[in-house]
């Protein structure tokens, strides 16, 4: 049945309920309105005394609130541009410029409403960590753990000792050690290890990790608090609340800009001997520019960011991505494209490479072991035709059998494949490499060879860091320093850092100069060296929740190329504000010696100001423009067409 379209009434309806979302969200813009209108209003039925009391009355009150939340932030270490406002709106009634008083609520509140908007349009909800902790667990009942009778209880009601069944693609809940006789683990969130890990019974398996297809049974030996993933957990909540906060752009400007203002006012006011001169020139001194021109100039970068696929949350992070030093990378799924593919093919005398090539994949169709897809892959890259078995059977974490054209093909470890082939040789592998054995009709038939590649345009990236003032790049890995190594030569990487647990990855990113450090990375063992580090970006294409949570951005696009997109839109941004802020700053102090003379009345000024304000928001709005990338164009669009 088709959908319907929305009817007139339910759009108006939609545009209401926005409305009215917009005038609660800020109530003081709304208030205002309400407030000067009703002054228009009094004023030209002839109540001038009524419009003056009410103008007086409500920006008494805001000035007085005002004074409250400036009191507030001092007590916390924090000066900012509000006391300028408040001398210009105290200025402004004691002369009698009720109105100019107004515009001057009205200005900060718009510039504060669009600060807001920005804060709230960049960040996102970080629960996704929590909701991929394991919840549940399938308690064996019974002495020993052999009873057939499973009952669910909550993981943080697990004991140690409990006897658990852990069902095919389950997260592991809690630490434990493997009563099956073996079991095939994915790791990859929590050691960065793209290969699935084989366990055998007596062996420890760790929270967090994804069970293979074969259930099996696993005693706890820890509570669900102090296994592997709960410490994880532990460690990002950590690490996000010991970073400072970074301290508003505008307010850098406040102390120095207030000074003149104030000079400027009272010289005017000293030089005339006139008062009204001194609210005059500070209605041309309200740092709405300042306010506005950096959270405008922010949200434009975010905005732009937003549109190249990278999630920036906050306009501070792009503060901090403009003047990054240090840059650290994960290796899998970051330098790397964090899946197998086949590299070599290897095969005995007497079989034909492709042969070889298409009988393995048929045979791991029936598979889902990650290798077996980097298989597959290869053979319909190549145009190889993948047959029909008319029997197949997998052995978990060893292999698959299958029955292909008549053909008895065997596909898995070195160990099982000779187990029905005894001329099964093994082979030599690089750093970083996994090979599947094959064998048919019971001989040895080759190894098909296959590594998690760089991604292509890893090595551009490191190179752009490096001759754009990034002076220290290095590589933290849970991976074999050999593995580690090989990669961080191929990229141009020469600081390799392996074999680390997230606590070391967190330590070594604490102990990096110069700062600030951008630290890249996915999987939840990264989550907590990126939330500890400076800025943290996480690359989020492939589900990297965790990371993307404890990240300061996440790249929605699976490409590498999109960090010196980062960093690049952070510059251009970082340069957008300054400029916005410091033609602000010019344009009031030209204003203000020429409202000490007395030409400008004050509400005439207030009128002028907004004009300012509109100067610098277009001004601002520039960083929503600018080259699309750091790379040049044949690198970006190599790197795109690759990874597509």
């Amino acid at each position: 049945m088709p959908l319907l379209a929305p009817s007139p009434w339910t759009r108006q309806a939609g545009h209401v309920r926005r409305l009215l979302r917009a005038l609660t969200r800020y109530p003081v813009i709304t208030i205002t309105l309400i407030v000067g209108i009703a002054v228009l209003a009094l004023s030209l039925n002839g109540l001038d005394n009524a419009s003056r009391w009410v103008a007086t009355l409500y920006v008494s009150g805001f000035i007085v609130w005002t004074l409250v939340g400036m009191v507030r932030d001092v007590m916390r270490g924090h000066v900012g541009l509000d006391i300028l406002a408040v001398v210009a709106m105290v200025a402004t009634l004691a002369v009698g410029e009720y109105v100019a008083a107004l515009i001057i609520v009205l200005m900060l509140a718009t510039g504060e409403a669009l600060e807001d908007y920005a804060g709230r349009r960049a960040k996102k909800e970080l629960t996704a960590l929590l909701d991929r902790s394991p919840q549940i667990a399938h308690v064996i009942v019974g002495s020993g753990g052999n009873s057939d009778e499973v009952t669910d209880v909550a993981a943080d009601d697990v004991r140690i000792g409990d006897v658990l069944l852990v069902r095919p693609s389950e997260i592991v809940p809690v630490d434990g050690v493997l009563l099956s006789e073996s079991g095939s683990f994915d790791e990859s969130s929590l050691t960065g290890e793209s290969m699935p890990v084989s366990r055998a019974a007596g062996e420890e398996v760790l929270s967090g990790a994804v069970n293979g297809s074969r259930a099996v049974r696993i005693r706890a030996v820890r509570r669900s608090t102090d296994s592997q993933y709960q410490q994880i957990v532990a460690l990002v909540r950590e690490a996000q609340e010991s970073r400072a906060p970074v301290v508003r752009l505008a307010d850098r400007f406040a102390i120095p800009f207030t000074a003149v203002s104030l000079v400027i006012a009272g010289a005017a006011w000293g030089i005339s001997g006139d008062p009204t001169r001194f609210a005059e020139v500070l209605v041309l001194a309200t740092p709405c520019p300042l306010l506005i021109a950096a959270p405008v100039a922010f949200l434009g970068g975010l905005s732009r960011a937003a549109k190249a696929g990278i999630i920036i949350k906050g306009g501070a992070v792009i503060e901090q991505l403009a003047r990054v030093r240090s840059a650290a990378f994960d290796k899998t799924g970051t330098l790397t494209q964090g899946r197998p593919d086949l590299i070599d093919v290897r095969p005995t005398i007497g079989f034909d490479a492709d042969e070889v090539l298409r009988l393995a994949a048929s045979a791991e169709q029936y598979s889902s072991h990650v290798l077996a897809e980097g298989i597959r892959r290869a053979a319909a890259d190549r145009g190889l035709e993948i047959g029909a078995a008319t029997e197949a059977g997998e052995v978990a974490t060893n292999g698959v059998t299958a029955t292909i054209g008549g053909r008895t093909v065997v596909v898995g470890k070195p160990a099982y494949v000779a187990s029905l082939a005894p001329d099964t040789q093994r082979a030599d592998l690089e750093p970083g490499q996994a090979a599947a054995y094959v064998s048919v009709d019971g001989r040895f038939a080759g190894v098909l060879v296959l590594a998690d590649d760089v991604r292509p345009e890893s090595p551009a990236v490191v190179s752009w860091l490096r001759d754009h003032g990034v002076e220290r790049i290095v590589m933290l890995t849970g991976d074999a320093h050999a593995t580690g190594a090989s990669i961080a030569h191929e990229v141009g990487i020469t600081e390799v850092h392996a074999e680390l647990l997230p606590p070391e990855k967190v330590h070594l990113a604490a102990e990096l100069r110069p700062r600030p450090v951008l630290m890249v990375g996915d999987g939840v063992n990264d989550a907590p060296v990126l939330a500890a580090a400076d800025i943290g970006i996480a690359m989020g294409a492939k589900g990297a929740t965790a990371a993307g949570d404890a990240a300061d951005a996440v790249i929605l696009k699976d490409s590498l190329a999109k960090v010196v997109d980062a960093v690049s839109i952070g510059r251009h941004t970082l340069r957008v504000a300054y400029a916005a802020i410091w033609m602000g700053i010019a344009i009031s102090i030209a204003l203000m010696l020429v409202a000490a003379t007395g030409v400008i009345p004050a509400v005439a000024g207030a009128l002028i100001q907004e004009l300012v304000d509109l100067a610098t928001i277009l001004y601002a709005l520039r960083a929503l423009t600018g080259p699309p990338s750091g790379l040049d164009e044949s690198q970006s669009t190599h790197a795109e067409r690759v990874t597509t």
